[in-house]
């Protein structure tokens, strides 16, 4: 069996003395890269996803060097080298999945577990589990199919995950050639995985340089798509948003209600498509920063008092409100609480300092077209 793999390697010596340098270089200079992107935009932020993507290309970069230390020297032994391929490919798996609770954007029927608190565990303990029988195999020298297969089963859980989430990401910012590109290298990356424990070895190189190239340039498209969405999506201050509201009438007779918002990143206006009921709410938030009193008032929960009138029945309506700007502007479902509602709150409404349950709309009369 040794003499038959001695045989192998050294048919292949070439192939991956090439393949090696490929890993090496290439995976370093993209590690680096995305640690640069990170440092200049995602450390403001507060991001640390990019990080943990760096670490996983960081990971097969070392892979790549081993293969050329294990040419440079010789080494025969199976266990000891499929054992260090296990090792790193291990690691890239857990740093990419430790990547995911930071993904902006998650599919609604995981995204409550990846960012739960046992998302550690969840792929932690797999991760032990897998790595502790790969050092006792190298160590004891004994090799079980089982156990020399753990690496490619956590990589198939991470690819599924890592899929699931690419496509969402991409989707929700309507980057539709981006999402179905990233499927593609994902089933790539599976095939490969899949050929590791049938295929032979050349094959098995040939693949897994295509996925890690692919997987690499997708981990590039999704940077870039965050940095064009950092840009693009960036909510404009008070100061410097202009609204327009407008009704058109349609060829049907019925009446499109709409406000035209100015102040967004580009040259173009967003044009919001609102119902009836949010249209006047909205109006009537205009309407009232031209009197003396600009304030709205909230009716109290139990209220019972049947002769006094209130401008806002709920504080439902102004979220409703809110939500229904935000998908005309970026999409139903394409933004985020933290990024754009709340910030849009912020923008657009101030309540007051008494909590006397009175909102006014924050923008300056002066920016308003009735």
């Amino acid at each position: 069996m040794i003499l038959q793999y001695i045989h192998l390697q050294q048919l292949n010596d070439p192939v991956l003395f090439f393949y090696g340098w490929w890993q090496f270089s290439v995976c370093l200079f993209a590690c680096i890269e995305l640690i640069a992107i990170w440092w200049h935009i995602g450390k403001m932020q507060n991001d640390f996803g990019q990080v943990w993507l760096a670490l996983s290309v960081l990971c097969w970069s070392i892979s790549g060097a081993f293969e050329i230390y294990f040419i440079k020297t010789n080494t025969t032994s199976e266990v000891i080298i499929e054992g260090w391929r296990s090792i790193w490919s291990l690691l890239n798996s857990l740093f990419i999945l430790l990547a995911l609770p930071w993904f902006r954007y998650l599919p609604e029927a995981i995204g409550h577990i990846i960012k739960s608190k046992y998302w550690i565990y969840i792929v932690g303990i797999p991760f032990l589990f897998s790595i502790l029988p790969t050092l006792s195999r190298m160590i004891s020298g004994t090799v079980i199919a089982m156990i020399n297969e753990l690496d490619v089963y956590y990589a198939l859980f991470t690819l599924l995950f890592l899929g699931y989430v690419l496509w969402e990401s991409f989707l929700k910012r309507r980057l539709k050639a981006l999402a179905f590109l990233a499927l593609f290298c994902i089933l790539i990356a599976l095939v490969a995985q899949i050929y590791k424990i049938y295929g032979t070895e050349i094959n098995l190189t040939l693949l897994s340089a295509i996925f890690k190239t692919s997987l690499i340039m997708i981990f590039f498209a999704l940077a870039l798509s965050w940095v064009k969405e950092l840009a693009e999506n960036i909510i404009p201050s008070s100061d410097e948003l202009y609204i327009i509201f407008s009704k058109n009438k349609l060829p049907s007779g019925k009446i499109e209600h709409l406000i035209f918002l100015k102040g967004f990143p580009g040259t173009e206006k967003r044009k919001v498509k609102l119902t009836p009921a949010l249209f006047e709410l909205f109006l009537k938030f205009a309407q009232r920063k031209h009197s003396e009193n600009d304030w709205l008032e909230i009716k109290p929960k139990n209220f019972s008092m049947s002769n006094k009138t209130f401008d806002i029945n709920d504080y439902n309506q102004v979220k409703r409100l809110l939500v229904a700007i935000l998908d005309g502007v970026f999409g139903k479902d394409s933004w985020t609480v933290d990024h754009h509602l709340n910030p849009l709150k912020t923008t657009l409404f101030e309540m007051s300092e008494k909590r006397d349950r009175k909102v006014r709309l924050k923008i300056h009369s002066k920016n308003i077209s009735l």
